[in-house]
């Protein structure tokens, strides 16, 4: 059966860390009535059947024929109430994914779009597009940045029709900058080679190769400020629930011991590459120069130290950061949930690893603040990871 069959692709690229991280990532299928896609914020590694949402394709279609507002917030409201409209009876409780207009657009059976890591070398790169062009040649689609749901799905519609215009087929893999990747095919074979191919092809031009090798999750005093900044957090809860329990979790591997050694080692982590980094690891991670050893002992002079930087970083930000990176330690995850904070770290683990193979296409290149903003304040992302970190 074509469930079965997509629950399997679902599952296979949700349990690998090099493919999905967290609830990032969608899949569907779909015949010529109904399209079946992953719901918002539903896990690809643990998904089942009845976790897809049904839609209608004939009212999918209607959508690409109405005029939204210019207004962000208002288009959006609209374009969300028409994809809930075409929900089948009986997915009433289920919210399909923001991509699913994408899903629908493409003319073949599976879609499984996903946001590996060494993808997202190339896409978050100086020189993705040239290196696309180089290793693929024309066969994909490259998609300049842009904000997710209805806005891509509009671009990538033009770029698709002018592709299949010229080439008299529609492209089967397409490559979003700062995002990830789409592969599309009529059989889970297909996708499956696709993929693989994909990944050879890319790490045959990677110069250096990262090296994620976990170490540990307690260092030196890093328990001791993990329990310091659950308190400033306590401190800072802007609603001033202080019924809301907060985790901090720590990591600390080979990539991001290099890259906490100092605030200059760690530039290439300040700013987000994708819009999953910023859903699970914020956009504003916190640098604290504290110039610690694996042997110091937190006293007076570093708590105030940390203060004082805590607090000019919520007077910039406005916002409780989701990461803190200490100097010569690691970093730390903060969450309302013990998910939330591990998530947090796991995204920014894998920052770190898209920064290394950026390296061999140009160097990063990360977000602009228009897209930045657009994800904090998108009320779609918001739900997503309220659903996928509980």
């Amino acid at each position: 059966m074509n469930l079965d069959n997509l629950v399997y692709i679902s599952r296979k690229y949700g349990n690998d860390p090099n493919y999905v991280i967290a609830g990032g990532g969608n899949t569907s299928y779909k015949d010529e009535h109904i399209l079946y896609i992953k719901g918002s914020g539903t896990a690809l590694s643990t998904i089942q059947a009845e976790d897809f949402v049904r839609l209608d394709r004939a009212s999918l279609g209607q959508i690409w024929h109405k005029q939204y507002p210019t207004n962000e917030g208002e288009r959006e409201r609209l374009v969300l109430k028409d994809l809930m409209a075409a929900r089948l009876p009986g997915e009433e409780k289920k919210r399909p994914s923001v991509e699913t207009l994408l899903h629908d657009l493409l003319p073949f059976s599976f879609v499984v779009h996903t946001h590996p890591t060494i993808v997202n070398g190339l896409t978050c790169s100086q020189k993705g597009e040239q290196a696309v062009r180089d290793i693929f040649g024309e066969a994909p689609l490259w998609i300049p940045i842009s904000n997710p749901g209805y806005v891509l799905s509009l671009k990538v519609k033009d770029r698709l029709d002018t592709y299949i215009n010229r080439y008299k087929k529609a492209a089967q893999i397409i490559f979003l900058q700062n995002h990830g990747v789409f592969v599309a095919g009529n059989t889970i074979q297909e996708i499956e080679r696709l993929y693989e191919n994909i990944s050879k092809s890319i790490t045959t031009h990677i110069l250096k190769k990262p090296d994620p090798t976990v170490l540990v999750t307690k260092f030196g005093p890093s328990q001791s400020i993990a329990n310091f900044l659950i308190e400033l957090v306590s401190q800072s809860q802007h609603n001033g629930d202080s019924q809301i329990s907060w985790y901090s979790y720590f990591r600390r591997d080979v990539e991001l011991a290099l890259r906490v050694t100092n605030k200059t080692a760690f530039i290439p982590l300040q700013r987000p590459f994708t819009p999953d980094h910023i859903v699970y690891a914020g956009s504003d991670p916190l640098f604290l120069d504290l110039q610690l050893t694996e042997q110091s002992i937190i006293n007076d002079a570093i708590t105030q130290s940390i203060t004082i930087q805590w607090i000019n970083h919520l007077k910039t930000y406005k916002r409780i950061p989701k990461i803190v990176a200490v100097s010569a330690l690691g970093i730390f995850g903060l969450g309302n949930t013990e998910k939330a904070a591990i998530l947090a770290t796991e995204l920014m683990a894998d920052a770190s690893l898209v920064a290394r193979y950026t390296e061999s296409f140009g160097g990063p290149r990360h977000m602009e603040q228009e897209y930045i903003d657009f994800i904090n304040n998108w009320e779609v992302e918001q739900y997503r990871a309220t659903i996928s970190t509980k």
